[in-house]
């Protein structure tokens, strides 16, 4: 897909469907329901997003516990690629759009108990992941290559590399 390439403007297009989303709960004061089932939806991509491939708990497998162990580097595999998570948002979110045009999806329901229960389930769920990702220590959040401050400056005694070699020297390597 030729939107991989830019992120920011996918999450922009999803916050905005977002936006249109509410703003229309808000102006109909009706879809509640909707709403909350847009809510739990997005919760749980969140959760694939967050968690790893293949789970220490699942696969019977778990993290180093000596050094030796740990000398070989494993990147973080997210369970939903973030295009993925992307896509599933916006199409879920593009759907709850659409239902809120049509009145059979306008059940009547108490929203302040939606609200509250979907509170309660959204903290209960991410105490469970961060006790996870902390038991497992593995932080899914990486924001690029590292960069360091001195990358490329040589400041050795001669200016590193082969600046202190003789001319003849420096031929024969």
């Amino acid at each position: 897909d030729k939107s991989t390439i830019h992120p920011v403007a996918r999450w922009m297009t999803f916050c905005s469907m977002l936006v249109v989303f509410f703003l229309r709960i808000y102006l109909v004061q009706g879809y509640f329901i909707v709403a909350y089932g847009l809510g739990i939806y997005l919760l749980n991509n969140f959760i694939a997003f967050l968690s790893p491939v293949d789970d220490a708990l699942d696969s019977g497998m778990s993290l180093p516990r000596t050094n030796d162990e740990a000398k070989e580097f494993r990147p973080f595999q997210r369970r939903m690629p973030e295009f993925k998570f992307w896509l599933h948002c916006a199409k879920g979110t593009g759907i709850s759009i659409l239902m809120t045009f049509f009145s059979i999806f306008d059940i009547p329901v108490f929203w302040p108990i939606l609200l509250l229960y979907f509170c309660v389930l959204f903290f209960m769920t991410m105490k469970r992941q961060i006790m996870h990702m902390y038991k497992h220590k593995y932080v899914p959040i990486s924001f690029g290559k590292t960069k360091y401050k001195k990358a490329g400056v040589e400041d050795g005694q001669f200016g590193g590399g082969m600046a202190g070699a003789s001319s003849s020297k420096a031929r024969n390597y």
